[in-house]
């Protein structure tokens, strides 16, 4: 299946607080706030809404497309993408532009303050899917900039395109307009609980709106795993115990590239979540969004620790040995 995967990319710099925020918040003096936290570490990691998701299904076996602008700062990125998988070809570089940063601070209680820089990503809406030769099978519209948020959906619907939409982090700056335009048409929408929350807040429409407008809701959870919605059926998804939790950063987009994996292979929705939810694990496990590693054969022997999957994700592992034998005769 021919997914291309639009949304942010960008750098990470990744900070850790050694206490609460919620320490720190006077609530008679919010309208002043004024707050400096001395952070104790900080890394520059690969991130980005996009290349995330698309590199959870390159650790699959998938091949997915990223379509998003770039800055000048980006060869090393690109280069990494191609190694694992992913495929770059549609990511342009804006001249005199650096790629979007990302600056995450995470508290003792996972807890997190987030501030975003654009940079190149503000050209996105530069991109079209009216210049792509081939039509996809779906594309996924991911947090990118507002005018390309907006446009996508048109453009998708107009080139009768079926896409996954995924606000989350632009919800805020977005109107009711705007969030009721592009869902309407949409094939699916994917979002957190508090994120589904503010846009029924936004839009006015209910749980019941949403069903009837939608093939295909999937709101995620946290600890309680995810919900998936459909016109006819709702099929719960737990969580896959964690050996540890060391960073959350990501572990959405690594639920959306397991989830849209299982898509891919044309698998039900109860394996689809299932999927997403062991990607989702073994990024909160790791710190970075892409530092996280498993092969196919790791990733179904420890799936099969909590899911019994009758067999059916042998595809995974017989889809890789095929390609590292086709990889060996080509050289």
């Amino acid at each position: 299946m021919d997914i291309i995967l639009t949304g942010s990319v960008a750098y990470d710099y990744l900070m850790t607080f050694p206490g609460f925020f919620r320490d720190h918040l006077l609530p008679d003096k919010l309208e002043k706030i004024s707050l400096s936290l001395l952070v104790n570490s900080m890394v520059r990691l690969r991130g980005g809404i996009a290349p995330n998701i698309a590199y959870t299904m390159a650790l699959l076996g998938q091949r997915p497309k990223v379509m998003a602008t770039v800055g000048v700062d980006f060869l090393e990125y690109r280069q990494f993408l191609d190694r694992v998988g992913v495929d770059t070809s549609l990511m342009v570089v804006i001249p005199g532009e650096f790629t979007a940063s990302c600056f995450i601070n995470t508290d003792l209680d996972n807890a997190q303050l987030v501030s975003f820089y654009p940079g190149a990503m503000a050209k996105a809406n530069t991109l079209s899917f009216y210049a792509i030769n081939e039509k996809p099978d779906l594309v996924v519209i991911s947090p990118n900039s507002p005018e390309a948020m907006n446009q996508y959906p048109k453009e998708c619907r107009a080139l009768g395109i079926p896409y996954l939409y995924d606000p989350s982090q632009q919800i805020p700056r977005m109107t009711s307009a705007e969030l009721l335009q592009a869902l309407e048409g949409a094939y699916a929408l994917m979002v957190n609980d508090y994120e589904f929350e503010m846009i029924k807040n936004k839009t006015g429409l209910n749980d019941i709106d949403f069903r009837k407008m939608l093939n295909l809701m999937i709101v995620t959870r946290g600890a309680e795993g995810a919900s998936i919605f459909t016109p006819d059926e709702v099929v719960h998804t737990p969580i896959v115990p964690p050996n540890k939790v060391v960073d959350p950063t990501g572990v959405g987009d690594a639920f959306r590239g397991g989830f849209l994996t299982g898509y891919s292979l044309g698998l039900n929705w109860d394996f689809c979540g299932k999927m997403g939810a062991l990607a989702a694990t073994y990024c909160l496990e790791t710190k970075g969004t892409q530092e996280h590693f498993y092969t196919p054969v790791d990733y179904v022997t420890r799936y099969r620790e909590y899911f019994d999957d009758g067999g059916v994700l042998d595809m995974l592992i017989n889809k890789n040995d095929q390609e590292n034998k086709h990889s060996k005769q080509g050289n």
